[in-house]
């Protein structure tokens, strides 16, 4: 076998070194770029809001049924179930010819009244010129006053009695008194209705409420507090909260008093009758540790956070999870103290702490 020279050895050895350097640079580049990119938070003990969770039930604040204010056959249904309703339209009428005829008939008492009071007052002026004159006993004067002011009170009951006829006929033609949806129809086409009759019924979708049955050994400090969160079922995010109202009885079979709770317009997929969870405030708490929601992982069933320790590396830790403070944070009852820092991104310290440790098989 024909030996190489000593200086192609040292030279193939240092190329070697050389190409391995340059292999293992990448590397700790691309862990340096996962660790920079890596976002901690330090865990705290914050004073938050103690909650009790109760269930309450949507209702629409703006639910009504129209009924009939006048007799007669229905002629025409403009709506049915599940349709949409813009305020101000008709949503039913009435046949409204006996109405009509009613405006008519209202019509010419009020022109004769009319008529007989232009002639009593036409009259009573020239009796009056007459009676200044002393040409006519007092009684003529006397009895010509009266006959005005009996034609001035057959008028006003004329005008009376057209208004209450257009009043019947306006009552043919149903208006909805505000925007919403049709939830029943009570009547059909042809179907005579008399005053009272109910035609439809309809919720509006645009403002929405929330009504909670609070125990008795709460309601003292709910009362006291008057906060409160409300959170669609599976959902994390609060609902707008306008205001609270407090019914000042309890009911005799529960001993549980009704709280009402006014969200704001505009609320999303909340319908009548939908169940909601409400977290009533009824104090602080002192303590409480707390982290960012992003931040927990669930592992199989481990539930934890990636807790970095004194050497900056990433570890899993299991922990046991508390109530949700808002809509970012919740509570933790043990795992994790004050004080230590975790990774605000759990995918991330994943990738940085598989990283490391392929950085460390290599070496």
């Amino acid at each position: 076998m024909k030996m190489l020279p000593k200086w192609v050895l040292i030279v193939g050895l240092s190329a070697l070194s050389a190409c391995g350097k340059a292999e293992q640079q990448p590397a700790a580049a691309t862990d340096a770029s996962v660790k920079s990119t890596l976002q901690t938070v330090k865990v705290d003990a914050i004073g938050t809001p103690e909650l009790h969770y109760l269930d309450g039930h949507v209702e629409a604040v703006n639910e009504s049924t129209l009924s009939a204010q006048t007799s007669g056959v229905i002629e025409k249904l403009f709506y049915d179930v599940d349709d949409y309703v813009e305020p101000g339209k008709v949503i039913a009428r009435i046949k409204s010819k006996n109405q009509q005829a009613g405006v008519a008939q209202a019509q010419a008492s009020l022109d004769e009244a009319q008529a007989r009071f232009t002639e009593a007052q036409t009259d009573f002026k020239r009796i009056s010129d007459i009676y200044a004159k002393r040409l006519v006993p007092k009684a003529d004067y006397d009895t010509s006053q009266a006959s005005l002011r009996a034609a001035e009170a057959r008028l006003a009951a004329a005008k009376a009695q057209m208004t209450q006829a257009g009043e019947e006929l306006g009552y043919t033609s149903l208006i909805a008194p505000f925007g919403g949806i049709v939830t029943k129809r009570h009547v059909q086409l042809g179907e005579a209705v008399n005053p009272g009759t109910p035609i439809m019924t309809g919720i509006s979708l645009d403002q929405m409420r929330v009504v909670v049955e609070v125990p008795q050994r709460l309601i003292g400090k709910v009362r006291q507090e008057k906060k409160a969160f409300v959170f669609q079922d599976g959902s994390n995010k609060s609902l707008v909260v306008k205001s609270l109202t407090f019914f000042p009885y309890a009911d005799p079979k529960t001993n549980a008093f009704k709280v009402r709770i006014d969200l704001a317009e505009g609320a999303k997929d909340l319908f009548p009758g939908m169940f909601v969870k409400v977290a009533f405030v009824l104090g602080q708490q002192q303590g409480v540790v707390s982290v960012p929601e992003s931040a927990v992982v669930t592992r199989s069933e481990v539930i934890g956070v990636y807790v970095i320790n004194a050497q900056g590396r990433p570890a899993l830790r299991q922990i046991r999870l508390g109530k949700k403070l808002d809509e970012n944070t919740i509570s933790v009852l043990a795992g994790v103290d004050a004080g230590e820092t975790i990774a605000l991104d759990p995918v991330q310290a994943a990738i940085f702490l598989k990283q490391q440790e392929g950085a460390k098989r290599d070496e």
